[in-house]
């Protein structure tokens, strides 16, 4: 079996209204899908992490840099593909969009393998570990008027009725206001209900420090990326001073990222982003790095259905580290604002949101061979991006 083709598929839409978080707000909401076709007749679906005009550049990397690379080998050869690229970049960019476009590559490569085979990921990457997994509501993202905490409240309480066991919200209006945020939602939840808060790297060291105290108050269970990726001391400083878990990661990239911010001590809780990172090839390196050092991983998920169910089969195949009869379980993140690319993208719904309803917060992975995502072709042409 040979490639014979890469084509980058960048859509998106306007979003019925404006979201923020405490980077920017924006009202598009945006994918980047990767499609490698074989001649025999196979095709693979990835996905790249990046929005906006960052899929527009990442689809230049990916059908002008890496194509050329690639076309012509044979799709099971994926880490002599994924090295050969690599090496060919290194000079150009260890982190950042090269890394993110050859991540969507890689995920397409394990689809092929998995439909090649017949069998879906979670049996290439080692098998079950797990018959369900827990799902987190993910949404009470920034607005720019109104009684935002109230909203919060009510949005809050809106997913746990939906079924879901654990939510995580925005902040980034200052520690003040922030604060005062956290306190709203997590009145509005009940005390079973696990709450998370995701900072996007908004802080000083020691705004998120006066945060963080009021976190521990409140029985946050994680404080997601406090500081700025680069800062590894300030997130040392923070875990050393906190009680909620420290998280983050998912601005890292590859192995070699990875085994720094991990040496350094820097989380509780990794969240790799496998669109980002490298791919599934990389990914698993990062697993072993994490699970080496005894810190556990909850995978970052932005994107369509593609990175929702690639994660899906990560996480069912994570074994428990370190055991016993209650094992820490990872989350599946679930953005709960609308997102047609999740919903409306694939030929076979995921239907994600019934399942959690009906099984206590938590989703079965499709056996489909490989990733088990078909997208709608037609749906694919509607939301190009030309």
């Amino acid at each position: 079996m040979r490639i014979t083709k890469i084509t980058s598929h960048v859509l998106q839409y306007d979003m019925p209204e404006e979201l923020g978080y405490s980077q920017q707000f924006y009202s598009k909401r945006s994918a980047h899908l990767v499609e490698v076709r074989t001649d025999e007749g196979i095709t693979g679906w990835g996905e790249c992490f990046g929005p906006g005009n960052v899929a527009i550049a990442n689809k230049a990397i990916v059908e002008r840099v890496i194509a050329p690379m690639v076309v012509g080998s044979d799709p099971f050869d994926r880490e002599r593909i994924w090295h050969h690229v690599y090496n060919l970049l290194r000079d150009h960019g260890q982190k950042g969009m090269p890394i993110q476009a050859l991540s969507g590559v890689d995920i397409a490569l394990w689809d092929i393998v998995g439909k090649a085979t017949g069998l879906p990921l979670y049996k290439l990457v080692g098998g079950r570990c797990r018959d369900r997994i827990p799902v987190y509501g993910y949404g009470m993202m920034l607005k720019r008027h109104g009684d935002l905490a109230g909203a919060f409240a009510d949005e809050a309480a809106g997913i746990e009725a939906e079924g879901f066991r654990a939510v995580k919200m925005k902040v980034g209006l200052g520690p003040r206001e922030d604060i005062r945020l956290v306190e709203a939602v997590r009145s509005a939840l009940s005390d079973s209900t696990r709450l998370m808060v995701d900072a996007n790297h908004c802080y000083t060291t020691s705004d998120a420090l006066q945060v963080g105290r009021a976190l521990d108050a409140l029985g946050v269970y994680w404080f997601e990326e406090p500081v700025a990726p680069e800062d590894r001391d300030g997130y040392r400083f923070l875990r050393d001073r906190l009680t909620v878990n420290i998280s983050g990661g998912e601005a890292e990239f590859t192995r070699w990222g990875w085994r720094d911010l991990l040496a350094a001590g820097c989380v509780d809780i990794a969240q790799p982003e496998v669109c980002g990172l490298g791919g599934i090839s990389e990914y698993l390196k990062v697993l072993a790095l994490a699970h080496t050092h005894f810190v556990p991983v909850t995978n970052h998920v932005w994107g369509s259905a593609v990175a929702v169910a690639v994660n899906a089969h990560l996480l069912t195949a994570m074994p428990d580290v370190p055991g016993g009869l209650n094992p820490w379980s990872p989350m599946l993140e679930f953005d709960t604002t609308p997102n047609l690319f999740r919903d409306e993208m694939p030929t076979e719904p995921l239907k994600i949101v019934e399942q959690i309803g009906q099984n206590g917060g938590t989703m079965a992975v499709p056996d489909r061979p490989g990733i088990g995502v078909e997208p709608d072709i037609a749906f694919l042409e509607r939301y190009a991006v030309t």
